[in-house]
């Protein structure tokens, strides 16, 4: 048994992802990074981080401190193994049709979908070979 699985769920929520206090302020809150470049320190170092061998931040639209610990959070509370947070509903839905969807699937939604949804499915995708009917 891990140590998160020790904790209570209100102990999660304010720890994981955070174990220790910020190393540069000591504050307990996650700070939050206004940063979307990371520094590489060599072209190989880049080229590692790029190729997933080295772990770490590449670009903050990729993936960040701040929105790691939420993903970590997350996953601690809905006892999931790994969490993705996204910036939006819309790339929520795109990435959850894409997981299963693919060339030559068949989509079944809801006529009444919000607007950005019912673009998707009915455009975007059909631009990639999902087909959707509303009902």
């Amino acid at each position: 048994m891990t140590t998160q699985n020790k904790l209570h769920f209100e102990t999660l929520q304010i720890h994981v992802g955070q174990e220790h206090a910020d190393p540069t302020t000591d504050s307990r809150a996650v700070p939050i990074y206004q940063t979307t470049s990371y520094v590489f320190h060599s072209a190989q170092h880049a080229a590692d981080r790029f190729a997933l061998k080295d772990a770490g931040n590449v670009y903050g639209r990729i993936n960040n401190s701040t929105q790691g610990v939420l993903e970590e959070r997350i996953a601690a509370l809905e006892g999931g193994v790994a969490a993705l947070a996204v910036a939006s509903g819309a790339a929520a839905i795109t990435y959850a049709i894409t997981a299963l969807a693919r060339k030559g699937d068949h989509v079944v939604a809801q006529r009444t979908v919000y607007g950005g949804t019912f673009n998707l499915l009915q455009h975007t995708l059909r631009e990639f070979g999902i087909e959707t009917t509303f009902v």
